[in-house]
């Protein structure tokens, strides 16, 4: 095999890429390694494909948790539907698609088990136990940076690892602008996410690429969950206010080609990513819609009751566990006995309870959860 004609071939689209993009050549990693045929963001994209924790999105809820309806949505389809509209954005712009689709399926694999309501009960236990803020974001980039490979990490580039830190999909913006920054400040960024409350709001994508992915985050869910709901019987296609509709129209089709254009037609050959303020508006209304209307009701008030009850309920056995050296525990035997030294010396009791249950899908915590209290 003539090796160097194979690598040039792979990095080849350098060479028309956007003067706004980030090169291969830009990459960084934390820890040096040999290069293979691979580009750096090429073989993040298969370090995130190949991971245990990517499997497990198959199982973790997106809104709707106890459902038997086969074609609602789980965090699997939604990853892919970003990286999908993430990398159509991106080639239109010139930009580099295998940073985007990296970024794209490791965003969310910190996601904890039953969605953002899973999400808001470990923010409370984590503060609980001065372990800080838990943000699933946050936890997406622990599990690449720590949790991988048994706990040595998978050595994922910054700039990927920026991106998913920085995606925040429940903020939208009309224009969204990267900010270059050393690892020195990714760093600090990644630090204070655990200590300032607020830290999440601030947080801007380095490259322009991960503007892309963070933009895509909300085209993704913000018409399929409308789809879901019709199909749960949630809400009526024609409850949709026609403020929104005229604008965006009512299929998921019709909203993600509305905004992917407009965002396109705004951005092109610009340093930043811009929406037109009819579309950015019919967005924030629609978005409004969707919390009043889905994510407010798609937990009953005894359905959040349960999933607190087995969050804390496997937290304070699994705490409890560990404080008594119980090595037939599952930490111990399905998590823990796997993960390296460095890992086990450097992470509080507290802080690997955590890791074990945000890595956990659905399924899994209802089983622990029936275990414990059988």
């Amino acid at each position: 095999m003539d090796l160097e004609k194979v690598k040039k071939n792979m990095q080849i689209k350098n060479n028309y890429l956007s003067k706004f993009a980030c090169l291969d050549s830009e990459a960084y990693r934390f820890r040096e390694e040999e290069d293979d045929i691979r580009t750096p963001f090429f073989r993040d994209i298969d370090r995130i494909v190949y991971s245990l924790s990517y499997t497990r999105y198959m199982d973790k809820t997106q809104v709707f948790s106890f459902n038997d309806n086969d074609n609602i949505s789980k965090r699997m389809t939604h990853v892919q539907m970003v990286s999908k509209i993430a990398r159509t954005i991106g080639r239109a712009l010139g930009l580099n698609e295998d940073l985007i689709e990296a970024a794209a399926l490791g965003h969310d694999l910190g996601h904890v088990p039953f969605g953002h309501a899973g999400e808001r009960i470990l923010n409370e236990i984590s503060l609980s136990c001065n372990e800080g803020y838990f943000n699933h974001n946050i936890q997406s980039v622990r599990t690449l940076m720590t949790l991988e490979n048994n706990g040595l990490g998978s050595n994922i580039t910054l700039q990927v690892l920026d991106a998913i830190m920085c995606h925040n999909g429940e903020l939208e913006l009309d224009e969204y602008r990267p900010c270059s920054k050393s690892k020195e400040t990714f760093l600090k960024e990644y630090e204070m996410s655990y200590k300032d409350k607020d830290m999440i709001k601030k947080l801007v994508p380095g490259t322009l690429e991960g503007c892309v992915v963070r933009v895509s985050d909300i085209v993704a869910y913000i018409g399929r969950d409308i789809e879901d709901a019709i199909r749960m019987g949630i809400i009526k296609k024609d409850e949709i206010p026609h403020e929104i509709s005229n604008v965006l129209g009512l299929t998921n089709r019709e909203i993600i080609n509305k905004i992917i254009n407009d965002l396109i037609d705004n951005s092109l050959d610009k340093g930043y990513l811009k929406l037109s303020n009819e579309v950015f508006e019919a967005i924030k209304s629609l978005k409004k819609f969707n919390y009043k209307y889905i994510y407010d009701k798609a937990n009953t008030k005894e359905m959040l009751e349960l999933y607190e009850k087995m969050f804390k309920t496997v937290f304070n056995k699994c705490l409890d566990d560990l404080k008594k050296k119980n090595k037939d525990g599952h930490i111990y035997t399905i998590f823990l006995n796997d993960m390296s030294k460095e890992y086990l010396n450097k992470t509080s009791d507290e802080r690997k309870v955590i890791d074990y249950i945000a890595g956990m899908t659905d399924d899994f915590l209802l089983s622990e959860y029936n275990n414990i209290i059988k």
